[in-house]
């Protein structure tokens, strides 16, 4: 058996479902993350690696899927506009990656690399 292979991990993501919508994964954390970072969705999408489009329909997404919404935008202009997370935004990410680490802690111990059924 390869050495690589028996020291790799499965990898536990948390996913947070309004009823079908992905509401809240890794990947929009990490762009929520990225917009407070960059003050802007096209800032974010540019280290997040994706195009504005990509980002803003993900930011969509998750301002639907919530109470409240969890990025602000303003138009640019004179002062440029720009993105922010609300306070509801700074408290579902919170949330979420406390989750996550509190998901991983617990599941990480009880998985193995599953066989390659391809193999």
């Amino acid at each position: 058996m390869n050495m690589s292979a028996t020291r790799r991990r499965p990898r536990v993501r948390v996913r947070i479902l309004a009823e079908s919508v992905i509401a809240l994964g890794p990947g929009k954390a990490d762009l929520l993350e990225a917009i407070d970072k960059a003050g802007s969705i096209s800032g974010a999408a540019r280290e997040a690696g994706m195009s504005y489009r990509r980002a803003w329909i993900l930011v969509d997404t998750m301002n639907a899927c919530f109470t409240k919404p969890l990025v602000s935008t303003a138009k640019g202009g004179a002062d440029h506009g720009g993105a922010r997370l609300t306070p509801t935004g700074r408290q579902v990410l919170t949330r979420y990656r406390r989750l996550a680490a509190l998901v991983e802690k617990s599941f990480s111990p009880l998985l193995r690399m599953p066989p390659r059924l391809s193999e």
